[in-house]
């Protein structure tokens, strides 16, 4: 009895500590997709050209993610091939609505096939609508490999969601808001089955509890009576009946409606011309306590212009050469590595000159975005885009990768 008793009590602080729970906590304030391992961030999609159109906006404004994303080459085997893939967003929460979204110039609000080896070109529109200092980034999902987090930015969003509209014009014809359309209906059934759940799970343990129950059970008496049985036959009959009840409602009231479409778009890779810098890559090292990569590679320049080392980037991450990037960029500093890349012949790449080339890319990032892991993976390698600069502004960006052999002991030491 006294054991009962408890359980009931329990049963009944669990409920209430749930609500409290669920009604008290705030919004999360940024994402942790520097929990992804490293071989997942910098060996599926290469993200770079990232812009945000406005990093403040008030509530009902718009703004624009665009940007590209290269889809690596190297390809890791662990995760699904992006042959149903869909662009959107991370945000915490409904803090802006994406209105639209382009992968090219076409419009997807669908999955997608991307191409591996294969860059493309995006747009996404937003609509803010929650005040507050927001993390907002674009992602894309990969049935079977999860969603792929692109760079973010903080905006900050001023107002009061209680202004906030969406007008939408639907099959009928009519404008409807959506941010309210058809709410009331939402909240009378969710507190409906809330009440049915509610009284489903006192009625079944509130006599005895859950461990008197347990108990009873495991010395082979029967709990279940022939009442019980006749009110879940009673039960099971009633949802049925609420739930027909609830279609031809739906039905009568909404006679056009459209199936969710579930088929994928065909869209186009960016049509780069033929490559003016060939790069092999000779070999990758890692060092853990300076926490920089060291990549040896052969470049060839087969253009018109010399060329030089200007950037590195990979996982959305950023590491600049200061000798080409003499101005601040405008990117978010949390994942811009200003002085993180140097060469060790920083001269010029000449036209038709083959160079044998040491790059260096060392930055705190590596720890702070826990890229460094990539001396502990099962596959260790690297990926990322590198990119070459001629003295008129053109670039070049090249794919690189390969195996990377860790050092986990600095120079100098015994």
């Amino acid at each position: 009895m006294v054991v009962s008793k408890f359980m009931r009590w329990a049963v009944g602080l669990a409920l209430v500590a749930g609500v409290a729970l669920v009604s008290t906590t705030g919004p999360a304030a940024a994402h942790g997709e520097k929990s992804q391992q490293a071989f997942l961030r910098m060996r599926t999609l290469n993200w770079y050209d990232f812009k945000w159109s406005k990093k403040e906006v008030a509530v009902n404004d718009t703004f624009e993610i665009t940007g590209k994303f290269h889809v690596f080459s190297g390809w890791p085997q662990a995760v699904a091939n992006p042959d149903v893939s869909f662009l959107n967003v991370g945000e915490p929460g409904p803090v802006a609505v994406r209105l639209e979204s382009f992968i090219g110039d076409q419009f997807t609000p669908r999955s997608v096939k991307l191409e591996i080896g294969k860059s493309y070109d995006f747009r996404i529109v937003m609509k803010a609508r929650r005040e507050g200092r927001w993390h907002v980034h674009a992602t894309v999902g990969v049935q079977g490999g999860g969603p792929l987090v692109g760079p973010g930015e903080w905006i900050t969003i001023k107002g009061n969601m209680a202004d906030f509209t969406l007008p939408t014009r639907i099959v009928t014809g009519e404008t409807v808001d959506l941010e309210t359309y058809g709410i009331t209906t939402v909240y009378l059934w969710h507190a409906f089955w809330f009440a049915v759940g509610t009284a489903w799970i006192l009625y079944w343990f509130g006599r005895r509890g859950f461990l008197a129950s347990f108990f009873a059970v495991e010395g082979g008496h029967e709990i279940i009576t022939q009442r019980d049985k006749m009110i879940g036959a009673g039960a099971l009959g009633a949802t049925l009946l609420v739930v027909l009840f609830g279609y031809a409602s739906a039905q009568s009231s909404f006679p056009r409606t459209i199936p969710l479409q579930a088929g994928k778009l065909i869209v186009h890779a960016i049509d780069f011309p033929d490559a003016a810098v060939i790069v092999k890559v000779r070999g990758g090292r890692y060092k853990v306590p300076g926490r920089e990569l060291d990549v040896n590679l052969t470049v060839t320049n087969k253009g018109k212009e010399s060329v030089r080392v200007g950037e590195f980037t990979t996982a959305g991450l950023r590491f600049l050469n200061p000798d080409v990037f003499t101005s601040k960029v405008d990117y978010p500093e949390y994942i811009l590595a200003e002085r993180g890349l140097t060469v060790d012949n920083a001269s010029p790449i000449a036209p038709g000159e083959t160079r044998e080339v040491v790059v260096k890319i060392q930055d705190a990032i590596w720890d702070v975005q826990r890229l460094s892991d990539l001396a502990y993976d099962t596959d260790s390698q690297f990926g990322g885009l590198l990119m070459f600069f001629d003295a008129t502004g053109g670039r070049e960006v090249v794919e690189i990768g390969g195996p990377v052999v860790p050092e986990f002991v600095s120079a100098g030491m015994g």
